[in-house]
């Protein structure tokens, strides 16, 4: 079913108002213990389109391999962590469709491997941001 919304250009997002803030708010709990190993950390990267790492936590650098292909290192080992990553600009606003995909790096136990595409399927030079649960 389509939205009877009007349509915003790229990068425009809706005001937030008090009620907003408010529902946010409500939502806030104490986070315990849902089963994770104490030594369980995030780790994290955000990552310009020319492979160059912007942030992170744990993250020790970045690097575009080809177009669309980079691979980001952590200070330990990733093996056996859970990938998550997403399209997005290293700033505000908000990136253009794509697509990403996430794996780890062969024969490197502390690299991500991340590869980005266009909307039109093929490799693409794109932001990015990863996070690992390690």
């Amino acid at each position: 079913m389509a939205s009877t919304r009007p349509r915003r250009g790229p990068g425009a997002q809706p005001a937030s108002g008090a009620e907003d803030l408010a529902d946010a708010d409500a939502e806030i709990t104490t986070c315990g213990p849902v089963g994770l190993p104490p030594s369980a950390r995030m780790l994290f990267a955000v990552v310009r389109a020319d492979g160059t790492l912007v942030r992170g936590l744990g993250v020790t650098s970045s690097a575009r391999l080809a177009p669309g292909m980079y691979q980001v290192l952590f200070d330990q080992d990733v093996t056996r962590a859970g990938y998550l990553g997403t399209i997005g600009l290293t700033g505000s606003g908000v990136a253009a469709a794509g697509a990403l995909t996430v794996a780890g790096r062969t024969g490197i136990p502390n690299g991500v491997f991340v590869e980005t595409f266009a909307v039109t399927g093929g490799h693409a030079d794109r932001p990015f941001h990863l996070a690992v649960l390690a």
